[in-house]
């Protein structure tokens, strides 16, 4: 007997709209899945045509399109007897999948809800990436759901990069992202390029895996031994695909560009030419966005903050502008730079050089003695930097007046005033609450053939935040300004920690014998003032990690819900247009506002930019990760044997992280190597815990390790630990001893 239910007659409710933008219209997205949803079951091609009034071959082919782009996108789902139904009454999910180097993955879901596991078995199918429909078959051994794939919507791997190996006259490449658990076959291929043992190359995947058959492809490029000099910067271009040579359509159109700035358009700009203005950043900085002055006055402070006016040579629409787009931002790694934009423009038209002129975007800020901001104004302007200073520089000047270099005692009135500034903006910092975590940074220092000579430790000065405290000023303004305005803008977004990071960093605390103020909604007042309270050694650098971890990532969007850790109710980013594309965003919207350009409705929405660029920047930062992590561990390889003190930055059921003091190269300590016991992971405390002893190791804790073997294929370290070195009392249970602090009625 037929489940077929009778349709009423057939009303597309979106005919009008389909009908303005198709010259020959078909059935909406929305009809399709009203329909499919008022049956019973699954539907046959042929009825689904019927019943929704689709004739003719022109037609039957554009809707078959439409089901076709329904599929890719997860809506409905075509079963094995050709029949389409919705993914949604299919008890079906859809999501991301996520390798593991052991065979096993996880299914990132897009409805929010937590990662399921899937099984080795399962993971033949589809590679690290994939975009799949999967169903929940059931609980695995630790009570995680987990599930089948169905079908594969997108495959994200078209070319992966790793070390092409012959095996018993079999050749495969080895990929270098691990999450790829599965090697590439390179089967006989005329034109392929042809590849040494060993060597780095890059294969494009012409066949995707089965369960029954591997990835097959081909080698469209080689790029050479692994030890090669900058070999570890072209693995991570082409493992993260980070666009990194400008098309002829963009060098067409910076050609055009001419050196110096146009007179007439200087003319029409406020001129800030005679203003001594001067760019602060590091000794090896390329492109200087941003130039700074300040001036002591009887309100209090005017400070200007200059930056390079992007907007007006990157305009919308341009293959430039869509370049810059699909960049996101620039892309730092140890003595190499993937701009964003071209290098006429980022080293130079856009970058405020000195004793050039150059157009800039300036944000004019009049502060009371107190450091708040009694008035601001937006300005278009052609300036001149009178210098380029870095930040120890600017130190030595400070602490030395003009003696320490008297070339620069022109420019000393205006950094006495900017330090003078900082300090009262650094003490409102601290009374709105920002949370300042201090967190270690190195500077890798190369040899003549580009290989680590040394790792140092970064040290920030006041110089470095004073220009940030510069930089925070006009970030907030540009924020309260498009708010005011209500203009549609990307802002600079980041929300407190979630229930469930909320409720783990209380266990955390108890342990330490602390608490968060804030109750279920702690603000970073609470956080601050926590802050405050570690003490140094090996539980303070517990107590700011434990805080960082709970906090969420910080994103660009279209909605100011502001910034959790600077305190911030407004926040964007405005003063970085050169290697930023939501500062460049940002401009546009400010031009706008101004009446200086005319409103265009932007190609993308603020949502897809902001998450677009969301998604670059932590491209970036995953990538310069990854080429730091294999240059330690090409410094680390002759150093096996060799003992190192170490603090615990993570605890896993396999052992223990640890981190190298002063040289910060991360590497682990398998559970079999910390001694004479059996060791036991307690997710909830963050700690192993032996189980004769009661001995035990946490987050923060202080160690001394011997490193045992260097693997810099996959950039992994292994120790053995010696020793702990934190004194802290142990209780038989293995706890750590709580220290209740007594809680102020006024708290």
């Amino acid at each position: 007997m037929s489940t077929r239910n009778d349709p009423p007659q057939f009303h597309d409710p979106e005919a009008e709209r389909e009908a303005q933008n198709y010259e020959f219209p078909v059935p909406s997205r929305e009809a399709v899945m009203a329909y499919l949803g008022s049956q019973d079951e699954p539907v046959p091609l042929r009825q689904l045509l019927e019943d929704l009034g689709v004739r003719g071959e022109r037609d039957v082919e554009s809707f078959g399109r439409r089901l076709r782009a329904m599929e890719r996108d997860g809506q409905l789902l075509k079963n094995r007897r050709g029949r389409y139904g919705l993914v949604q009454r299919m008890d079906l999910i859809q999501g991301r999948v996520i390798g593991h180097a052991d065979g096993f993955g996880f299914l990132a879901r897009e409805d929010g809800n937590d990662d399921l596991f899937i099984p080795a078995r399962e993971m033949r199918k589809v590679l690290h990436g994939d975009r799949v429909v999967a169903h929940v078959a059931s609980l695995d051994a630790r009570g995680r759901g987990e599930c089948l794939i169905v079908e594969v919507l997108e495959r994200a791997q078209k070319q992966v990069v790793g070390r092409y190996r012959v095996e018993r006259g079999v050749a495969f490449v080895t990929p270098d992202d691990r999450r790829i658990g599965r090697d590439i076959m390179i089967g006989d291929d005329p034109g392929a390029m042809t590849a040494h043992g060993g060597e780095i190359v890059v294969c494009e995947i012409l066949e995707q895996p089965t369960a029954k058959s591997p990835p097959v492809g081909r080698i469209v490029e080689v790029l050479g031994d692994r030890d090669a000099p900058g070999m570890e910067i072209e693995i991570a271009l082409r493992k993260y695909d980070l666009p990194h040579e400008f098309g002829r359509a963009v060098q067409d159109e910076v050609a055009g560009l001419a050196p110096t700035i146009d007179a007439a358009e200087a003319a029409r700009r406020e001129d800030l030419r005679d203003l001594p203005l001067v760019t602060i950043d590091g000794e090896d900085a390329r492109d200087f966005d941003d130039a700074v002055y300040c001036e002591k006055n009887r309100g209090g402070w005017r400070l200007v903050v200059a930056i390079a006016d992007v907007s007006y040579y990157v305009r919308p629409g341009t293959a430039l502008d869509e370049e810059a787009r699909a960049r996101g931002n620039s892309v730092y790694f140890p003595k190499a730079v993937i701009p964003m934009l071209p290098e006429v423009l980022s080293n130079g038209l856009c970058s405020l050089n000195p004793d050039v002129d150059r157009l800039c975007m300036a944000c004019e800020i009049q502060l009371d003695r107190y450091g708040k901001f009694k008035k601001y104004r937006f300005f278009e302007a052609v300036m001149r930097s009178r210098a380029r200073l870095t930040y120890t520089e600017v130190a030595s000047l400070l602490a030395g007046g003009a003696q320490a270099a008297p070339e620069r005692a022109s420019l000393m009135p205006a950094l006495e005033a900017l330090y003078g500034l900082y300090r009262v903006l650094h003490a409102a910092r601290a009374k709105r609450g920002s949370v300042d975590f201090e967190l270690p940074e190195t500077r890798i220092v190369f040899d003549a053939n580009r290989k680590i000579e040394r790792i140092e430790p970064l040290v920030r000065n006041d110089a470095h935040k004073l220009i940030e405290e510069c930089m925070l000023a006009a970030n907030v303004c540009a924020a309260q300004f498009l708010i005011d305005r209500g203009v549609p803008a990307l802002f600079r977004v980041h929300a407190g920690p979630t229930p469930q990071k909320l409720k783990d960093l209380r266990v955390m605390l108890f342990e330490m014998g602390l608490e968060l103020g804030g109750g279920d909604k702690p603000s970073g007042k609470d956080y601050a003032a926590l802050l405050a309270q570690a003490p140094p050694g090996p539980e303070g650098r517990l107590l700011q990690t434990l805080l960082l971890r709970s906090l969420s990532q910080a994103m660009y969007g279209p909605e100011d819900v502001g910034h959790f850790a600077l305190g911030y109710e407004h926040y964007t980013h405005f003063t970085s247009p050169i290697r930023r594309y939501p500062d460049l965003v940002v401009h546009r919207a400010i031009k706008g506002a101004l009446g200086e350009i005319p409103a265009r409705a932007p190609d993308m929405s603020m949502k897809a930019i902001g998450e677009h660029c969301s998604l670059t920047e932590r491209r970036a930062d995953d990538a310069t990760r990854d080429v730091i992590r294999s240059l330690k561990t090409e410094y680390m390889a002759d150093k096996v044997g060799q003992e190192f003190d170490a603090v615990v930055s993570g605890v896993m059921a396999f052992g223990l992280f640890v981190e190298l003091a002063d040289i910060y190269v991360d590497g682990l300590v398998h559970v079999s190597s910390l001694g004479h016991d059996y060791y036991h992971f307690d997710p909830a405390h963050h700690r192993m815990v032996g189980e004769r002893t009661g001995q035990h190791y946490r987050l923060g804790d202080a160690v001394r390790v011997r490193l045992l073997r260097v693997d810099v294929d996959e950039g992994k370290l292994d120790f053995e630990l010696i020793a702990q070195t934190t004194e802290r009392a142990a209780r038989p249970d293995g706890a750590s001893r709580p220290r209740r602090r007594r809680r102020s009625r006024r708290g």
